[in-house]
């Protein structure tokens, strides 16, 4: 029996684990979703909890009242059109709220058993990555660890919002970015053939950057990086082989095609924001205002929620009679002015949310101490082994070490800059995961006979 088990999780021929790896992950989160009941999620609070802004937009577009209405509650019903979230999330949501009802019991399920599929997909993409980038003992660790990690799976399973979406669609873009830089495993290498990108692998490559885009639009901070980062390494390889392939101009049309793909992913998004608010609004439109809220009089490095608009009743009525833009506008100076007026403050709040970004985010004060202690140890440790993986991976110059510093350098950046939540942590953490297991990994004495690299 134990054997079993052990060839179930470690075979010798690994063609098939992959699928294992996906179908045990989501099967584990749907068993736990619903046995633990995590989807009879409470409709109080303004369906806080069900999607917040992205449900009750997927409501008004069920209504009749289009793109609009992220804050509407019991006291104002309509607020007008928004460019507060990027689309995909709530236009998912919309879809299943068409099916199965407006903030149903079905619903819920029905989200997290995406989720769940999601969550297990960037398990399989956690495997490759380090199969890729490492050995075969930290891609069986890490594939395994994301599978069944109770922490790893807790956005699927509890948060019918966008992270577990934009998570799974970062890790196989960084999958695809080591394809296309023909970053491979000893058993891949031996039977490579192609060093450079295929168009198709471009095309794909600004597809996924489109959605990621319409996910969650902070991340595109790190697409400049990770494009370079591909063009620098197939530049390399045209270069040993220019005197067959005729030099390397051919080589632009690849990421060429990749920016008109994501472009026209996000053209009808930006140009429903032009048609809808005379301005022009790429991405998202509520930056001045969060900014405002986090940088604010008595923000301590998060943000000022009692000022908010789902919370305020006044600036509810502010919002919705200013509209969006010229509301976001006059959050956006305030928020300019003060901290222009108050340095000091701000840069104490950036330092504050590094410290939550890497060690903890504050949590409400009704947890018992022993249970807020033991999140902060266990978000902390994860972190400082993740970083100090890392540092090992750069000092040994393993293969994209140094995409993945700057992954972790870019995409906290904008969180320091304006608020931190534990969730907003979520893309890098299949990054944390496997680099947590290579250092550990690389600290266990190997036996004699059992090497696995």
């Amino acid at each position: 029996m134990l054997a079993r088990l052990r060839n179930f999780f470690h075979p010798q021929d690994e063609r098939n684990l992959p699928r294992r790896i996906f179908w045990v992950a989501f099967v584990v989160r749907v068993l736990y979703m619903t046995l633990a009941h995590t989807y009879r999620l409470r409709l109080d609070d303004n369906h806080m909890q069900f999607g917040s802004e992205a449900g009750r937009i997927a409501r008004a577009l069920l209504t009749g009242h289009g793109y609009s209405d992220p804050f509407a509650n019991v006291y104002m019903a309509h607020t007008g059109p928004t460019a507060w979230l990027p689309p995909l999330y709530p236009l998912l949501m919309t879809a299943v709220f068409k099916i199965f009802g407006i903030y149903t019991l079905k619903s819920a399920w029905v989200l997290f058993t995406i989720n769940s599929a999601l969550s297990a997909a960037t398990a399989v993409a956690t495997w490759e990555i380090a199969s890729r980038c490492f050995n075969r003992r930290v891609a069986l660790w890490s594939g395994w660890l994301w599978a069944l990690y109770p922490a790893a799976m807790q956005y699927a399973v509890r948060w019918p919002w966008e992270m577990t979406l934009t998570t799974t669609l970062f890790a196989w873009v960084l999958v695809l970015a080591l394809r296309m830089r023909n970053i491979q495993s000893e058993a891949q290498s031996a039977q490579a053939t192609n060093l450079e990108p295929r168009t198709s692998q471009w095309l794909l490559f600004g597809l996924l950057w489109g959605l990621i885009a319409l996910s969650n639009s902070t991340l595109l901070i790190f697409l400049p990086v990770c494009g370079l980062w591909i063009l620098l390494g197939s530049l390399g390889a045209s270069s040993m082989r220019s005197h067959r392939m005729g030099g390397i101009a051919h080589l632009f049309l690849g990421p060429i095609l990749a920016a008109l793909i994501f472009l026209v992913s996000i053209a009808p998004w930006t140009l429903r924001n032009w048609q809808t608010f005379h301005a022009f609004i790429p991405m998202r439109g509520n930056f001045g205002a969060e900014m405002y809220l986090g940088n604010g009089p008595d923000s301590q490095g998060l943000l000022m929620e009692y000022d908010h608009p789902y919370q305020a009743p006044d600036q509810l009525r502010l919002y919705a009679a200013m509209g969006e833009v010229r509301y976001v506008a006059m959050r956006g100076a305030l928020a300019k002015a003060y901290i222009d007026a108050h340095p000091a403050h701000f840069i104490a709040d950036v330092a504050k949310r590094i410290d939550f970004f890497w060690v903890s985010v504050p949590h409400p004060a009704d947890d018992a101490w022993h249970v807020e202690a033991g999140r902060v140890l266990n978000f902390a440790f994860v972190s400082l082994a993740g970083l100090m993986g890392l540092a090992l991976a750069l000092r040994r110059r393993d293969p994209a070490a140094g995409l993945f510093a700057w992954a972790f350098f870019l995409l906290p950046i904008p969180y320091y800059m304006v608020t931190v939540h534990a969730r907003f942590r979520h893309p890098l953490e299949p990054l944390i995961c496997i680099l947590s297991v290579y250092l550990f990994q690389s600290a266990a004495p190997r036996k004699p006979g059992k090497n696995l690299d």
